[in-house]
């Protein structure tokens, strides 16, 4: 049996219906593979570069999280300085840095390769200072009032 035997005796209308129709059991469609394949021809000099895009923005938004880290770390050590100095705060005053340290540590957690140790003992400090002046209610302002 020859090819045109075979196309004009009712196989062709049998590959054309398994061509248009899938199959139940088998999830296959060859114009959706197809389809695929001519779309990825036609696009890969895209797909190349939005990977490319792709992984400079991830790097772009890990070193702007650093820098962040980096500039909580700064007024955490800041605030510690001038506790060091005798310059006393307000109740507020370490509110706000506390938060700092919330954000600082929160980073450091979820990012273990960052170097943190340098905040460590300003931090310490800073709570032993905060407790010490909550439990002797002598933050400035409270000072003045009483």
């Amino acid at each position: 049996m020859t090819l045109s035997e075979f196309l004009l005796g009712g196989g062709g209308l049998l590959c054309l219906l398994f061509g248009l129709v899938e199959i139940a059991p088998v999830k296959w469609n060859p114009w959706s593979a197809l389809a695929k394949a001519l779309g990825r021809a036609v696009n890969a000099d895209l797909l190349k570069e939005l990977s490319a895009t792709k992984a400079a923005l991830e790097e772009h938004i890990r070193l702007d999280d650093e820098r962040n880290a980096d500039a909580h770390r700064a007024k955490i050590l800041a605030f510690n300085t001038e506790l060091l100095r005798g310059i006393d705060h307000t109740r507020e005053d370490f509110i706000e840095v506390l938060a700092e340290i919330d954000q600082y540590e929160s980073y450091c957690r979820s990012h273990p390769d960052y170097k943190n140790n340098r905040a460590r003992h300003a931090v310490a400090n800073i709570g032993r200072v905060y407790d010490d002046r909550l439990a002797k209610h002598d933050f400035l302002g409270e000072m003045e009032r009483g």
